[in-house]
């Protein structure tokens, strides 16, 4: 008998990580049919929240056993704050990998549960989602996660010079207008050039203006629409909670867990405190609809 996959003889870790209590081996059939048929349902409700004007996504990588040999698996994951400004769980599924085909149909099911009135999908950028945005979701804009960002420049920066090209990178992201980040990056494009950073230079010449989308909404929103940190405080609780399992059989073990995990989050002070004051989003969406 399995628990989301897992063997018996790993019953008392895997309902620890699921609901925090050990639960015994003889109650285990039982609760392999029911977390199943819950989790199942919670997972493909009806959204309710209204509009959700702003979406976080990422990928969670978790290991499977295929065949004899381990292998990641991909499970997307997909927070939102609504149209009241509390954050709610959207939704996760399996993507064999996070390829633009995993994307489309991700973005196409969120839509077919009741997602609309997107305004900003914060994210990696990773392989084919931004074509998966702008199929699915024309008329919403695309920020890149800034965090994500930093990180991508530090691989080609030498450790020594990380700090340094750190206080750089925040500098861009620290002015009071889009104008203002661009003159700024131009300066640090610039000194990275000085300082032999050719690569860096580049990446941050290619790519700062995803990183700017942000500045088009209010700026009381700007430090929460600017990462996706929401999503990743999330993936650490998921990957310490499946860090007990080690290896799942297969891709849907891996979602059940992560997706009995994302349930019980938002079930806490997590989903029920607001996040943001939508207030401020009304009036410039106000002010841009009588502008134009």
């Amino acid at each position: 008998m399995y628990l989301a996959g897992v063997s018996v003889r790993r019953v008392e870790d895997i309902t620890e990580a699921l609901w925090g209590t050990k639960v015994s081996p003889s109650t285990i059939s039982e609760l392999n049919k029911k977390a199943y048929v819950h989790i199942e349902e919670w997972r493909n409700r009806p959204l309710q929240g209204g509009r959700y004007p702003y979406v976080y996504v990422d990928g969670i990588y978790l290991r499977r056993n295929w065949g004899g040999e381990y292998e990641n698996v991909a499970v997307l994951v997909a927070i939102a704050v609504n149209e009241d400004g509390y954050r709610e769980v959207l939704g996760a599924a399996e993507g064999m990998k996070e390829d633009k085909t995993s994307w489309v149909n991700f973005f196409k099911w969120l839509k077919s549960r009741g997602l609309d009135g997107v305004k900003l999908i914060v994210g990696d950028k990773c392989l084919g989602m931004l074509e998966a945005v702008g199929e699915v979701f024309p008329d919403a804009k695309y920020q890149r996660c800034v965090v994500h960002f930093y990180r991508n420049i530090f691989s080609v920066v030498p450790k020594s010079k990380v700090k340094y090209v750190a206080k750089m990178l925040k500098a861009i992201h620290a002015q009071e207008s889009k104008k203002a980040s661009r003159e700024k990056a131009k300066l640090v494009v610039e000194e990275l050039r000085q300082m032999k950073l050719e690569k860096a230079a580049k990446k941050v010449e290619e790519s700062i203006d995803e990183t700017l989308t942000y500045c088009d909404f209010p700026s009381e929103h700007w430090t929460r629409i600017r990462t996706n940190n929401v999503i990743e405080r999330l993936n650490r609780e998921i990957r310490r909670r499946t860090r007990v399992v080690g290896c799942f059989p297969d891709g849907n073990s891996a979602l059940m867990l992560v997706c009995a995990r994302l349930r019980h989050v938002a079930g806490t002070q997590w989903g029920n405190k607001k996040y943001m004051n939508m207030k401020h989003l009304e009036a410039l969406l106000d002010d841009a609809f009588l502008a134009g």
